[in-house]
C-alpha cells in the first residue's frame, strides 16, 4: 500500500493511446474502489485519525501554559526533540498515504461526478482532513513555545523541515484556543468542505442545450464551455447563450454555497485575529505584503496595454467596438480549424525536448503510463488540473477539443507534473507548495512552447500563436484582476449579510468592467463567472497567486534565456524546495527581488512587447 505500492506492475499492462485524446488509468495502484488492496490502505489511513491524536496526547503536543517564573520555554529540549521527531515522521507517513488515496478516489470523481461510492470515500477522507486540522493547530501552538530554531539544533528532522515548521509556528499567533480550533476543524467537514463538494457536484452534472448550426445538442456545461475555442463564431456564441440559460438552474445552490464558504471564513478570520482575508491568504501563500503590493501596482498600471490587445482582437474578429465575451478565447481567424491530439503533443514534445533532461521525456512517459484524461464526456469535471498521484507520477485532467489554446494548456499542466516529479523525493511536509509558487513550472513550460513557436513561425502563423498566448496572459492578468475585485467586494458585503444571485451577478459585471474597460463589449459580460469557478468555493483570494506565478515564471524564463546552463543547474533544486522556502528566498536564488516593482514590470514588459508585436503583425498581414 501507500504511495509506492506495486510500482513494478503496469508497464506491460498499460494501453498506450496513440489515436485521439486518451483517458487515464489508476489501476496500477489499485484495481478499483472495491479491491482488497485499496480497502486495506483506506482503513489504514482512517486509523491515523486515532493514532495521531494518541501520539499528540502522549507527548502533550499543545499550547504550553506559562510557568511561574515567566519562562515559557521547556527546559527539556531533548524530550521535545524526541517528540518532534516522532510527530514529523508520523505526519509525513499519514499525509503520504492520504494524498495518494485522495488522488485515487478523486480520479474516479473527476471522471464521473455521479460515482456515489467515490463520493462516499472522499467524504470520509475529508472528515479525516478536518480532524487533522485540529492537530495542526496544536502543533503550531507547541512549536511557537518550544521554538523551532532551538529544536533544530538537536533534531535533524526539524532542521530538514525548518521552513514549513517555522511558518506553522508563526501561525500560532492567529489561532483560537485548542478546543475552538478542534471544533472549527470538525465543523468544517459539514460546513465549507460540504459546500465545496455540493458546488462541484451540481455544476459538473449541469447540462445545457446548445443550438448548433446542424441542430440542437444537449451536453455537459464543461463541453459547452469548451466550445468557446471553436473555430466557428456562431458555435461560440450559441454555446455562450446556452451557458447563460443554464447557470440560473444551479445559481441558488451556488449562491448558498458561496455565502456559506465566505461566511465561515469571515468568522474564523475574525476570531483568529486576521485583519482581512487578504492577509490570511498572503500568509498561506508565503508572500510578503510588500511583494504583493508591488505586483498589484504593476498589474494595475499594465491594464490599458491589455485592453489594447483585446480591442485589436475584437477588430480582427469583425467587431467595431469591444470584444464580445464569447470571443475572449476565440481562436485567431487564420488558425487551423482543429489541432489533432497527436499534433498538439508533437509541439509540446519538441519544446520540452529542446530544454532536455527529464522534462524532455515527460510527454512520452505521461502517455505510456496513462497519466492523462483528455477526453470530454458527460459527468466529467470541467477545467484542467494536474494532481500528484504516487511515486513521481501525476494525473492530468484536460478537456481537449482541438484548439491551439488547449495545446498550450496541455503544456501548462504537464509543467505541473514536472514540478511534482521534482517534489517526489521530498517528504509530504516539504511538498506542501503554496499557490504563489505552484504555478512556477507550469508557466515556465507553457512559455517554452510559446517561444518555440515564435522562433519558428512567421506571418499569419506567428500571429495566430501570439493571439493564443496573449489571450492566455490576459486571462491570468486581467480576468483574474476582475476576480480579485469581485471577491474583495463579496467579503466586504458578506460581513453584514448574505448576498443574493442578482447582487452577485452585479458585482461580477462591475468587476469585469473595471478590469477590461473598453476592451470588452460590456453588454455581453458574463454575470455567472462566480458560479462556475470552483476556486471561490475551495479557497480565498486564490486569484492573485496565478498572476504571481505567471510573472514569476516569465522572470525565470528571462533568466533561462540569458544563461541556460546556469539556470538549469539551479532550476530543479529550486522546484524541489518550493514547499520549504519562501517565494522571496527562491527569487534570490535567481537574482530576483520580488518586493521591487521593477521585477514585476520587467516581466510585464515581456507581455507588452508581445502585444506590440501582435499589433504590428496585424497591420502587416491583415
Amino acid at each position: 500500500g501507500g504511495r509506492d505500492a506495486r510500482p513494478g506492475r503496469a508497464a506491460a499492462e498499460w494501453r498506450v493511446v496513440t489515436a485521439g485524446p486518451p483517458t487515464w488509468s489508476v489501476t496500477d495502484l489499485h484495481p478499483g474502489l472495491d479491491s482488497p488492496t485499496f480497502l486495506a490502505d483506506f482503513e489504514r489511513l482512517m486509523s491515523y485519525g486515532d493514532s495521531l491524536a494518541e501520539l499528540f496526547d502522549h507527548h502533550d503536543i499543545r499550547s504550553i501554559p506559562s510557568s511561574a517564573s515567566g519562562d515559557d520555554t521547556p527546559s527539556d529540549i531533548g524530550g521535545a526533540s524526541v517528540a518532534a521527531n516522532e510527530v514529523i515522521a508520523a505526519l509525513n507517513e499519514a499525509n503520504d498515504l492520504g494524498r495518494t488515496l485522495w488522488a485515487f478516489v478523486y480520479a474516479h470523481i473527476r471522471s464521473d461526478s455521479t460515482d456515489d461510492v467515490a463520493q462516499g470515500f472522499a467524504a470520509r477522507i475529508g472528515a479525516l482532513i478536518g480532524r487533522n486540522r485540529g492537530l495542526n493547530a496544536r502543533l503550531a501552538a507547541w512549536l511557537a513555545v518550544v521554538g523551532v530554531d532551538r529544536l533544530a539544533t538537536t533534531s535533524t528532522a526539524v532542521a530538514e523541515h525548518i521552513g514549513p515548521l517555522s511558518r506553522l509556528a508563526e501561525r500560532a499567533a492567529h489561532q483560537m484556543s485548542e478546543p475552538e480550533e478542534n471544533l472549527a476543524a470538525e465543523l468544517s467537514t459539514t460546513g465549507s468542505m460540504a459546500w465545496t463538494q455540493l458546488h462541484a457536484a451540481v455544476t459538473s452534472q449541469l447540462t445545457v442545450e446548445v443550438e448548433l448550426p446542424d441542430g440542437p445538442r444537449r451536453m455537459s456545461i464543461g463541453e459547452a464551455r469548451s466550445l468557446a475555442t471553436h473555430a466557428q463564431p456562431e458555435v461560440r456564441e450559441a454555446a455562450f447563450e446556452a451557458e447563460l440559460r443554464g447557470w440560473p438552474q444551479v445559481a441558488p445552490v451556488c449562491a448558498a454555497a458561496l455565502n456559506g464558504v465566505k461566511g465561515e471564513a469571515l468568522i474564523l478570520n475574525r476570531r483568529r485575529g486576521w485583519p482581512s482575508a487578504v492577509d490570511a491568504a498572503l500568509f498561506a501563500n508565503v508572500v510578503d505584503r510588500g511583494a504583493y503590493e508591488a505586483m498589484t501596482a504593476a498589474v494595475v498600471e499594465s491594464l490599458p496595454h491589455f485592453q489594447r490587445f483585446v480591442l485589436a482582437k475584437a477588430a480582427r474578429h469583425g467587431h467595431p467596438g469591444g470584444l464580445p465575451w464569447w470571443d475572449l478565447v476565440a481562436p485567431p481567424p487564420e488558425a487551423s480549424a482543429e489541432w489533432t491530439w497527436e499534433q498538439g503533443l508533437d509541439l509540446v514534445r519538441t519544446a520540452f525536448a529542446d530544454y532536455g533532461g527529464d522534462l524532455g521525456g515527460i510527454v512520452d512517459r505521461a502517455i505510456s503510463e496513462r497519466w492523462i484524461d483528455a477526453l470530454p464526456r458527460p459527468g466529467k469535471a470541467t477545467g484542467a488540473s494536474s494532481m500528484p498521484f504516487f511515486a513521481d507520477r501525476s494525473l492530468v485532467n484536460l478537456t481537449f477539443t482541438g484548439s491551439l489554446e488547449q495545446v498550450i494548456i496541455t503544456a501548462h499542466e504537464l509543467g505541473h507534473s514536472y514540478h511534482n516529479m521534482r517534489l517526489a523525493a521530498r517528504t509530504a511536509m516539504q511538498r506542501d507548495v503554496p499557490m504563489s509558487l505552484a504555478e512556477t513550472a507550469s508557466i515556465f513550460c507553457e512559455t517554452l512552447v510559446v517561444e518555440e513557436g515564435l522562433q519558428r513561425l512567421q506571418g499569419r502563423d506567428r500571429l495566430a500563436l501570439l493571439d493564443v498566448d496573449l489571450q492566455g496572459t490576459t486571462q491570468v492578468v486581467v480576468d483574474i484582476r476582475s476576480r480579485f475585485l469581485f471577491e474583495t467586494e463579496v467579503f466586504a458585503r458578506r460581513q453584514r449579510r448574505t448576498l443574493g444571485i442578482g447582487e452577485l451577478n452585479e458585482l461580477m459585471l462591475q468587476a469585469q468592467a473595471d478590469a477590461y474597460g473598453d476592451g470588452l463589449l460590456q453588454s455581453t459580460a458574463h454575470p455567472y463567472m462566480w458560479a462556475l469557478k470552483p476556486h471561490y468555493y475551495s479557497s480565498h483570494f486564490y486569484n492573485w497567486p496565478y498572476t504571481y506565478g505567471l510573472l514569476f515564471g516569465l522572470g525565470l524564463f528571462a533568466q533561462y534565456q540569458q544563461d541556460p546552463q546556469r539556470f538549469s543547474a539551479h532550476y530543479d533544486d529550486a522546484l524541489s524546495r518550493a514547499g520549504m522556502n519562501t517565494a522571496e528566498e527562491l527569487g534570490r536564488v535567481f537574482g530576483f527581488d520580488v518586493t521591487d516593482g521593477a521585477f514585476w514590470n520587467a516581466s510585464l514588459d515581456v507581455i507588452r512587447q508581445r502585444i506590440a508585436g501582435y499589433e504590428a503583425l496585424v497591420a502587416e498581414v491583415v
